[in-house]
């Protein structure tokens, strides 16, 4: 889901790259948030190692949603309901942004994605934002802690917001309180 730029093909597009490569996608990104339905696409031995890990861990996905998203698929307009997500979601990333800029002080580092769901954001006051969670739940405004996505060397002071769920009125609410929180 792309809001800005041009789309950018998967890294399997590349030549030579199909084989060992996996392209992970979910109905959650682009039909429904928290629709549970994924798919992947892999060649050869990495597609039947993932199909001999995914029978260890359940030969069964939820076949409600599937049927749902099967039936969504054969019925209705796909990309056109793309267009339409991306253009409240763009709406709703400048939102976000905007309101960032305005509470956080001129350290602070934050994303402007050019498509997804989430922004990326150091508030710029080194505070270990899973330690000050707690408080954040307490003015009514959660975050992920950015740490649990770095591969090595994590940057504790970092958190992912999302900006998909809630109109405009409210992330500007959500910010006002994640102001607070921080002590701005």
């Amino acid at each position: 889901m792309r809001f800005d730029g041009d789309p950018v093909a998967p890294i399997a597009a590349i030549s030579g790259m199909a084989a060992q490569t996996i392209l992970l996608n979910s109905a959650s990104k682009t039909i429904a948030p928290g629709t549970r339905v994924g798919w992947l696409r892999a060649e050869g031995d990495v597609l039947r190692s993932l199909a001999i890990a995914k029978q260890a861990v359940g030969l069964q996905s939820p076949v409600p949603e599937q049927l749902v998203i099967a039936r969504y698929l054969a019925t209705c307009d796909l990309d056109a309901h793309v267009r339409r997500v991306a253009d409240v979601y763009r709406t709703r990333r400048d939102a976000l942004v905007a309101a960032l800029a305005r509470t956080l002080p001129s350290t602070a580092r934050v994303t402007r994605p050019q498509g997804g769901m989430f922004c990326w954001v150091d508030p710029g006051n080194a505070t270990d934002t899973d330690a000050l969670l707690p408080r954040a739940v307490d003015n009514g405004v959660a975050w992920v802690p950015g740490y649990a996505f770095y591969a090595a060397a994590p940057n504790r002071a970092t958190m992912r917001l999302s900006f998909v769920t809630n109109p405009v009125d409210v992330i500007d609410e959500g910010v006002r309180r994640i102001g607070t929180t921080l002590g701005r």
